[in-house]
């Protein structure tokens, strides 16, 4: 049966091709705001048509067996939808909830393990990964040391490791996809330039990342992700292979490169593979992980059960460029894409017979997931589609939510500091959305958010505000009360309320 024949019986009874769409409802809240917000609520199932269409669009022009996408809006799934099959030989129609091979996405979950550890104390990012495999002692390095190759620069692909293991030949495919068997092959395997000199991607890099979670956690890497991850966020379809038989019914087919014909042969079993590409998943299931991302930008209390907001977003920080023009740069485990005057954090996966592509603004709070079962880059339709969900964005009201009373011990540093030596300049410690933040009033938009330490008197400058780095410490009078702060290089005295 070929694509166009399998495509007309997709088609409705007036010719159009049918697809599988739905639109979330929004809070009833929406419709108590103005005039202009209501008509975007009414204007819903217009924009929905919108997204089907450039979903079908695509699939048709680049001859695709199908595929199924989603916005996301904050927390929800505001649209899913999906075009064309799962199976082409018996014509089953794909859709949301259908399983696909999701590969390098996997490297985030990899990544957010990373630091679940490093949180908890466990490893250190800038850890020579020889500490937690010595077999790295034998690599070939003509750079310098082996301990030169960190976690760090690992999760960021500057480490200089060579793209695949050993004996690669994606025409196969033939991949080595076992730890243990490439760690046997360190000494065959030569670091390709010096760390930090070059944006390197590396399957290998994350293959061996899965085997030091292993390790550190003394948990083999999947049941590591599937307990510390994916159960805790209520990720229940997704997992690695072998799938269990009720996932696998909802797995879709993959399909080879296009040829001489549109009918496209199934495409090759990859051999098994983990942390650099193996979990399956779905559209509903994706959205979640990229709701759990754009909380720690607006929920930063609700992110800790998994890890904690600073943690998220230091991993969509870009540290490294990939290119001089800044259209692309890696962060922890994520990909930033410059496109217009958005920059996109997100990743993509590609492995025989499947691409996807998750893409996500925080602060719009949108974003997008594209999964296929073909084989064409996905990341430019994802960026289309959440491009599409901005639009209903800027309506939408934040949720308002009753404030946390700052904590008792915090209460006696609350309030309005001056340095003397610095002439008439005042900052004020506030309580501010669950943060102890000084504040200034000229120059707007300066604060300093602080982060506790084991003694209370003691704080870091924590990212998400100025100067970010560096040491507060108050300090307090006999009796208890507090007198000053040492605010980086600087005191600043208290100011207490005269009393008659």
């Amino acid at each position: 049966m070929s694509w166009r024949a399998g495509a007309a019986r997709q088609t409705s009874r007036t010719g159009a091709p049918r697809r599988d769409g739905k639109v979330n409802a929004w809070r009833a809240s929406w419709l108590l705001c103005h005039d202009r917000e209501v008509s975007t609520v009414r204007d819903q199932p217009a924009l929905a048509a919108e997204l089907e269409a450039r979903l079908a669009l695509f699939i048709e022009q680049n001859r695709l067996p199908g595929g199924a996408a989603g916005v996301v809006c904050g927390d929800e799934l505001a649209w899913s939808g999906s075009t064309g099959f799962a199976e082409l030989a018996t014509g089953k129609p794909t859709g949301p909830a259908m399983l696909y091979g999701i590969a390098s996405i996997t490297k985030t979950f990899t990544g957010t393990a990373i630091m679940q550890l490093r949180d908890a104390g466990r490893l250190d990012l800038d850890d020579p990964a020889v500490r937690w495999l010595p077999e790295l002692r034998s690599l070939a390095n003509p750079f310098g040391p082996a301990e030169a190759v960190t976690i760090r620069r690992m999760l960021s692909h500057e480490s200089g490791l060579p793209a695949d293991p050993p004996g690669t030949d994606w025409t196969g495919p033939a991949y080595q996809g076992a730890p243990d068997q490439t760690l046997r092959q360190a000494g065959e395997i030569r670091v390709q330039f010096p760390p930090h000199a070059r944006h390197q991607y590396s399957d290998l890099a994350y293959q061996w990342l899965g085997e030091i979670i292993t390790r550190v956690s003394g948990t083999p890497y999947d049941r590591y992700i599937r307990e510390n991850i994916l159960d805790p966020l209520g990720l229940t379809a997704t997992d690695f292979l072998p799938l269990p038989t009720e996932m696998t019914a909802r797995s879709a087919t993959g399909y080879q490169w296009r040829a001489l014909s549109d009918y496209l042969d199934p495409a090759p079993l990859m051999p098994p593979v983990w942390a650099e590409g193996g979990l399956w998943s779905c559209v509903d299931d994706l959205a979640r992980w990229v709701s759990f991302q754009l909380r720690a930008y607006r929920e930063p209390e609700a992110t800790g059960r998994v890890l904690e907001a600073a943690s998220l977003r230091a991993m969509h920080k870009p540290r490294y460029l990939v290119d001089d023009q800044w259209t692309e740069a890696f962060g922890i485990s994520w990909r930033a894409i410059r496109r217009d005057d958005t920059v996109w954090t997100g990743h993509t996966g590609g492995i025989p017979g499947f691409t996807s592509a998750i893409c996500f603004d925080p602060a719009a709070q949108v974003g997008a997931v594209v999964l296929i079962n073909g084989t064409l880059a996905s990341a430019p339709i994802a960026m289309d589609l959440a491009t599409l969900a901005r639009q209903m964005a800027p309506h939408r009201p934040s949720p308002i939510t009753l404030p946390a009373p700052a904590p008792e011990n915090y209460q006696p540093l609350l309030g309005i500091y001056a340095a003397p030596d610095l002439g008439s300049w005042l900052i004020r410690l506030e309580w501010a959305r669950g943060q102890l933040v000084f504040t200034l009033a000229e120059p707007s938009g300066w604060r300093i958010v602080l982060a506790p330490t084991p003694d209370p008197d003691l704080f870091t400058i924590a990212d998400g505000g100025s100067l970010p780095g560096g040491n507060v410490t108050f300090r307090r009078f006999a009796d208890g009360r507090v007198a000053s702060v040492l605010l980086l290089d600087s005191t600043w005295v208290r100011l207490d309320r005269a009393t008659a």
